[in-house]
C-alpha cells in the first residue's frame, strides 16, 4: 500500500465527499439496514445542497484520506454551534471517521482520527465527542482502543428507523 494523505477538504470537494460519503456508508451498515431506510438516509445526508451547506460553515472542517490520487476515507468535525448535540465550546464532535471497506485495517482510520485529535488541540478543545451505532462493534472497539468512554445514549434515525447510539468521549491532556 502506498502512502495515506490527509488534505483538508473544500467546496472543489464537494462531489469527492459526496461519492465517498455515500460509498463508505453503503459499505458499513446495507447489510444491517432495510434497503429503503439506506435509500432515504443516503438521499437526505449527501444532497449537493446539504454538503455545500456543510463546507460553508466555519465550525465544520472535513478532511479527506488520498492514496495516490484515489479517496479512501474521509472525517468530518464540528465545534461550537456546528455539533449535533452538545455544542459546547470546549468540546470538537467527530460526526464522522469513514474508509473504504478495501482500506479497513490499514490505519486509514487512525490517521483520520489522529488528524481529529491535532485538529481538537489546535482550537483548544477540551475533549473529543462521539455517537456510534451500538451494533458497530468495529467503530466501537476503534474507539475504546484510543481512550473513549460512553457517556450517554442519543436516538440516530436512519430512514424511518430509530437507532440508538452510544455517546462516547475522550478527554484531551
Amino acid at each position: 500500500m502506498s502512502s495515506i494523505i490527509i488534505n483538508k477538504a473544500g467546496e472543489k470537494d464537494l462531489e469527492t465527499l459526496q461519492n465517498i460519503g455515500i460509498q463508505t456508508f453503503s459499505e458499513t451498515f446495507s447489510e444491517d439496514n432495510s434497503e429503503e431506510a439506506m435509500k432515504k438516509y443516503l438521499e437526505e445526508s449527501f444532497t449537493t445542497e446539504k454538503i455545500e451547506s456543510e463546507l460553508a460553515n466555519p465550525d465544520s472542517f472535513f478532511y479527506i484520506a488520498w492514496e495516490e490520487d484515489n479517496p479512501v476515507g474521509y472525517l468530518k468535525v464540528n465545534s461550537g454551534k456546528a455539533q449535533t448535540e452538545l455544542q459546547d465550546e470546549t468540546s470538537l464532535e467527530i460526526e464522522r471517521i469513514y474508509v473504504k471497506k478495501s482500506h479497513h485495517g490499514k490505519k486509514v482510520g487512525q490517521l483520520l482520527y489522529d488528524q481529529a485529535l491535532e485538529t481538537a488541540k489546535s482550537l483548544h478543545k477540551a475533549y473529543l465527542w462521539l455517537g456510534v451505532w451500538e451494533q458497530n462493534e468495529r467503530a466501537l472497539s476503534f474507539y475504546r482502543k484510543n481512550g473513549f468512554v460512553e457517556f450517554d445514549k442519543h436516538i440516530f434515525v436512519l430512514g424511518d428507523e430509530e437507532q440508538t447510539d452510544l455517546m462516547m468521549k475522550k478527554m484531551i491532556d
